[in-house]
């Protein structure tokens, strides 16, 4: 068992954290601070393969693997929560669904423009009644002639306002249950999809989200993704994989803010020496770097059985279980350490506090990973 990466992976954290360093950390306060979209340096992650990262090469990917999105979604994470979510939603989700469901015509068609960032992705299953009863759905695709026609309104979808290509969820046969929910493919610009409330969020701000609205959205036969009535199915893969990336943004966020604790704890005086010399601070940081630790061997794990095509499902739950919960302790510690500037805006800490509890609700709540767990070890 070797906990070192090898000279690939360490070549691409190396390369993710020079490029958060010089040019994410510049923007990461303004973005949060406005809630603006960073289209310029989204459009250089997307040059550099950021977007694309488990992609073959031939459809202008970067051909990497699991642990390495997982690694650079992290090295992004501990400079800026937003474009962390921007790449893990973008590479998880939207992109992810159609690599793992599209037929290769489909493939042909979306990946390219998705792996090189021409095209941002959004992924459309919550709605306003379903969350974590994700099967809830009302949004429904009917047969017409030969086309089908969507209607009905999707919540919370990450990258939609930007988004050029959008992975929507809708219920073809209700009788049916989950067994009766397909997926499409539908493009900016088609008629009748349109983009609804712009969410003003509590974190990661500058990670546009939104509703999207279906009216009479007419859509051709091959818009559908994967088999008629496999969505739902396709859905719960895709949410096992993305809780790998969500879990590697809570160990990025908690790891920043860790760092900017113990530069902080060394420069404050307090009783005329560094805080850093007293022991409750010291046993507050002991705590943050045991808990990084644990969580991040958590999550790579999980992407190491995924890129080998072995069982994952109960690991990437844990993971993103452990993590989440662990960033928002690290970075209420972290705001601890900063006492009364913790508290305020010219120190990052308290954005990170703010970007890390997305964590504990996006890609399955803290207790439905309790549940999905819980099922694995009773073999449910």
């Amino acid at each position: 068992m070797d906990f070192e990466l090898d000279s690939e992976h360490e070549m691409i954290r190396q390369t993710v954290h020079d490029f958060a360093e010089k040019e994410v950390r510049p923007v990461a306060a303004h973005v949060d601070k406005t809630g603006e979209f960073p289209r310029a340096t989204v459009a250089k992650m997307g040059g550099l393969g950021f977007l694309g990262v488990a992609i073959p090469t031939g459809y202008e990917g970067a051909g990497l693997d699991v642990l390495a999105l997982a690694i650079g979604i992290e090295e992004m994470a501990r400079v800026c929560g937003s474009h962390a979510l921007i790449m893990a939603a973008h590479n998880s989700l939207c992109t992810g669904n159609i690599w793992l469901a599209g037929s290769e015509a489909q493939k042909r068609k979306y990946i390219p423009d998705l792996a090189s960032g021409r095209k941002i992705g959004a992924w459309a299953l919550t709605e306003p009644t379903s969350g974590s009863d994700a099967a809830a759905l009302k949004t429904a695709a009917k047969w017409k002639k030969d086309e089908w026609v969507l209607n009905g309104t999707k919540t919370f979808c990450t990258n939609a306002p930007v988004a050029g290509t959008f992975v929507i969820h809708a219920v073809t046969e209700s009788s049916k249950g989950t067994r009766g929910i397909s997926a499409f493919i539908v493009e900016r610009g088609n008629p009748g999809l349109s983009i609804g409330k712009v969410e003003d969020k509590l974190g990661v701000r500058g990670s546009a989200t939104s509703q999207v609205i279906l009216s009479d959205c007419h859509v051709p036969k091959d818009a559908m993704l994967g088999a008629e009535n496999d969505g739902f199915v396709n859905a719960l893969k895709i949410l096992d994989g993305g809780r790998i990336g969500i879990g590697s943004m809570a160990v990025g966020i908690a790891q920043g803010a860790f760092e900017e604790s113990v530069k902080y704890a060394r420069d404050r005086v307090q009783f005329s020496k560094p805080i850093a010399e007293h022991q409750a601070i010291q046993f507050m940081l002991a705590d943050m770097a045991t808990r990084i630790d644990a969580a991040r061997a958590l999550v790579r794990r999980a992407a190491w059985l995924k890129d080998r095509g072995l069982p994952f499902k109960k690991e990437a739950a844990m993971a993103k279980l452990y993590a989440s919960e662990m960033s928002s302790f690290v970075t209420n510690k972290a705001v601890q350490i900063h006492g009364g500037y913790g508290y305020i805006a010219d120190y990052p800490v308290e954005r990170m506090l703010r970007d890390a509890k997305l964590t504990e609700i996006g890609e399955g709540t803290s207790e439905i990973q309790r549940l999905v767990i819980a099922r694995e070890v009773l073999g449910k």
